[in-house]
């Protein structure tokens, strides 16, 4: 409900997770509790959702519905969390602003005459207008880093391929010489170390053999 009452203020969300209700109860009866159990979470609208379109803000992307979740997804699921919206992002993404012909710009909730950042535009702005406690953004050149400063949160780049997922970071839409990093953002920094920690996971180096299957480290 907030999720909404926020996107209808600053326009941030670009889709709800219609399976998120049966994620509640699949994880209400799985035997262990995941790290981030019964967590919301939202995700970058690029990010590879079963069931959903991951635009990227471009047109030609719009009528193809992925099969399968992205690595991440099944992570954050497999720990409990509950993938709920897609959060909106600049065409192309390559964009310190967050606006697109599909579906518009997105505003910062803390002054609407001013940008939320990008191009994890719409995650800084869910978290900052109090519609989601965690997001997941992605970031080249300042993709989370920029948002979480004008949007007033926390965010974290990971080291290059400590987190990532070929189907996670634009399909190949672009070939960058600085690797596209997933990571997470949210209000403090306990709540980004709890989900750095939840997703550096035996799940997370069982579905991406890529990934170093180093745990992370709490005191750093």
């Amino acid at each position: 409900g907030e999720a909404l009452e926020v996107t209808q203020e600053v326009n941030c969300v670009t889709d709800f997770i219609h399976g998120c209700e049966d994620q509640l109860r699949k994880v209400k009866q799985q035997q262990e509790k995941g790290l981030l159990y019964g967590i919301p979470v939202s995700i970058k609208d690029h990010i590879n959702c079963k069931g959903h379109v991951s635009s990227g803000g471009m047109v030609k992307f719009l009528g193809q519905v992925k099969e399968e979740d992205s690595v991440i997804v099944q992570v954050l699921k497999s720990q409990g969390a509950i993938p709920f919206v897609k959060t909106n992002n600049p065409q192309t993404m390559i964009n310190y602003d967050c606006s697109n012909l599909i579906f518009g710009q997105t505003l910062n909730p803390l002054n609407h005459k001013k940008s939320p950042g990008g191009s994890s535009g719409g995650e800084g702005a869910l978290i900052a207008g109090g519609g989601s406690i965690l997001g997941i953004g992605s970031d080249v050149a300042g993709s989370i880093r920029l948002p979480s400063s004008f949007c007033g949160l926390c965010g974290l780049k990971p080291t290059a391929e400590r987190i990532r997922g070929p189907s996670a970071c634009g399909d190949g839409m672009s070939v960058l010489a600085v690797a596209a990093m997933l990571g997470p953002m949210a209000r403090d920094v306990d709540s980004l170390a709890l989900c750095m920690k939840a997703l550096l996971c035996e799940e997370m180096f069982r579905l991406d053999p890529t990934v170093p299957p180093i745990p992370f480290d709490d005191e750093v």
